[in-house]
């Protein structure tokens, strides 16, 4: 995790983070092959879910929890501020998706889905945290925001 990550002293293990990535992934995925809006809403209601802290309630980590026992992956702890963040900046993308979506835009979901894929690709597969590097940018330029 990089200096300039949020942080909020409470640990989360980053594997099963990585892991809901990928259902989050896979989600963005169908949703692009068959323009089902009930796919992005089951996301953004999973989404809600994890960030107002019930993850015994969500289906994606549910079955992240029960993948990483069953392949006994490693556990990973890190302080969950970034991965907090990440999921924020995710359910922003997964509702503009939604909206554009709803309202024909086929553009913008193309392009807002493009994007969303591209950072949670680089947090599935190197860990490297695109939220992170708005959230410096953004301290920098708003320092008082952030108190």
């Amino acid at each position: 995790m990089a200096q300039q990550c949020p942080l909020i002293f409470r640990q989360v293990d980053a594997t099963v983070t990585r892991i809901n990535t990928l259902f989050v992934i896979l989600g963005i995925v169908t949703f692009l092959v068959t323009k089902l809006s009930i796919v992005l809403i089951v996301l953004i209601v999973d989404f809600i879910l994890r960030l107002s802290g019930k993850k015994y309630l969500s289906p994606v980590n549910i079955s992240s929890l029960w993948i990483q026992k069953k392949f006994d992956l490693a556990v990973k702890m890190e302080d969950a501020g970034a991965k907090r963040l990440a999921a924020i900046f995710g359910l922003g993308f997964t509702i503009a998706t939604l909206v554009s979506s709803l309202i024909g835009a086929s553009t913008a979901v193309v392009l807002i889905s493009g994007v969303f894929l591209f950072c949670a690709g680089l947090e599935l597969l190197f860990g490297y945290c695109i939220a992170c590097k708005i959230y410096y940018i953004a301290k920098k330029i708003y320092p008082k925001g952030f108190e």
